[in-house]
This record gives C-alpha cells, sequence and structure tokens, in this order.
C-alpha cells in the first residue's frame, strides 16, 4: 500500500491493539512512521476525553445507582458584570447522554458552546432557564437574585427532579440539594446547564448591543472593559446598568 492508502487505513483506527500497528510497526518509511504517531496521538487523546468525560459524571452515577434518575444540574451566569440580567439554567440529562466536549463553558470558545447548546437541548429529558433583570439585582442583591434565577429555573422543568446539583450555591426549595465548588468543572450536568445559560445571556447582551452599541455590550457581555467605562462616564447610564454596582452606583450620586 502507498502512504496515501495506508493514512486512509489508519484514519479509521480506534485502539492501539487494531492489527494495522503490528502490520507496520517496523515499516522504514518515514511518512508511515509518521501516521503511526499520529494515529496513537490521536487515540491518545480520544481517550483522554472519554475519561474526563466520565469522571465528570462520577457524581451523577453515584445518584444514578442509587435509583435516583432526574438529577438537575443548575449553574448561572451574569453575577460579575455592571449591566444586564443574570441567567440561571437547569437541565436533566439521560444516563446514556455522551457528548464528551460539554464543559464548564469558561473553557470553550463560543463558537463551540454555540455548536454544543442544540445538540444538548435536543437530548436532554428536559431543561429551563430563568432571567432576573438588573432591577431585581439591584432590589435584593445579586446573591439573592442568582438564587431566584436558579430557582425559578428548576421550577419551570418540565418534570421536578429528585436531586439538585448546583455549583457552590443552595435554593429555597424541597429537593435535596449537593453544592459543588466549581461544579461546572466536576459534573457534566452543571457543565451542561452552565453552557445554556451562557449562550442564553450572550444572546440578550446581542440584543441589548443594539440599543446601546456605544458601550460594546456584544463583546464585553456588560462587564467593565475599558471601553465599556468609558461609554459610562461619556454617555452615562442605561436602563439596563446595576445601579448599586460600583462604579454605576458612583455616577448615579454624582
Amino acid at each position: 500500500m502507498n502512504i496515501k492508502e495506508i493514512k486512509e487505513s489508519f484514519m479509521r483506527v480506534r485502539e492501539t491493539q487494531d492489527p494495522l500497528f503490528s502490520l507496520y510497526k517496523d515499516d522504514k518509511r518515514k511518512g508511515v512512521q509518521n501516521i503511526i504517531k499520529q494515529t496513537q496521538g490521536r487515540i491518545a487523546r480520544q481517550q483522554k476525553a472519554e475519561n474526563d468525560f466520565e469522571k465528570r459524571f462520577e457524581i451523577e452515577t453515584n445518584f444514578w445507582s442509587q435509583g435516583i434518575n432526574l438529577i438537575a444540574g443548575i449553574d448561572e451566569v451574569g453575577r460579575g458584570p455592571l449591566a444586564g440580567p443574570v441567567v440561571a439554567a437547569a437541565i436533566i440529562l439521560p444516563h446514556d447522554f455522551k457528548i464528551l466536549e460539554v464543559n464548564d463553558s469558561k473553557k470553550l470558545t463560543d463558537q463551540k458552546r454555540r455548536e454544543l447548546v442544540e445538540i444538548i437541548k435536543e437530548q436532554a429529558i428536559s431543561y429551563a432557564y430563568a432571567v432576573i433583570d438588573n432591577h431585581v439585582i439591584d432590589e435584593v442583591n445579586i446573591y439573592q437574585a442568582t438564587r431566584i434565577a436558579m430557582k425559578q429555573a428548576v421550577e419551570s422543568l418540565d418534570v421536578k427532579p429528585q436531586q439538585l446539583l448546583i455549583d457552590a450555591m443552595d435554593i429555597d426549595l424541597d429537593i435535596p440539594q449537593l453544592k459543588i465548588i466549581k461544579g461546572d468543572a466536576k459534573s457534566n450536568s452543571i457543565a451542561a446547564a452552565s453552557i445554556l445559560a451562557k449562550v442564553t445571556r450572550d444572546d440578550l447582551m446581542i440584543k441589548y448591543h443594539k440599543q446601546y452599541p456605544e458601550y460594546d455590550f456584544c463583546n464585553n457581555d456588560g462587564y467593565g472593559t475599558p471601553k465599556h467605562l468609558a461609554a459610562l462616564e461619556t454617555y452615562g447610564v442605561t436602563p439596563i446598568h446595576r445601579k448599586t454596582f460600583a462604579p454605576v452606583k458612583d455616577l448615579t450620586q454624582k
């Protein structure tokens, strides 16, 4: 076989025990040895991705083994920005969910999050969002607004979960809850919720950008970037700014 044919054959290889490795391991052609190394690297990366994914399902698997099947992962996006809402998402994943790329939304590009979000929705048993605007945030504070958003998201699910997995918070519901520090990196359910919440909030901020283009909301998501802060000084506070957050608070008191 020539190099091209060998490469095409190795592209179908999925495990290191494949007979092709033994067949070509002593082949003297440099191109063949490069193909072998590349294939081994690809298989190793795939195996690591699968192992990492299974590790992020250990919490859910433990509950499933106890007959607790409806487990909702909950996460929020938007606690830190100076403008816009806080958004929470809740999602219940099936046992056979296996989208290896699902991970903490902060570790993914915007393009990858958008590729994943529709696939996640299609495979989920149930999912829901809640959006709490800046007026409520100013009224009750961001921590309580986040808890409200999470509660509303869970209550909006089509089915009532038996167990909640929450990223480092607790909410006012009579459902068993497990708080997990940095949960979006430790639980696929929370990670999936983080992706849904992130894309939902990003889309809202893109809409706000069209209303208030000077503030660059489509790029900063409401965070206090230099361009955003400069716009605040020049154009003042918009209706979506959080008036209890500095430096917005300082500008409203001038």
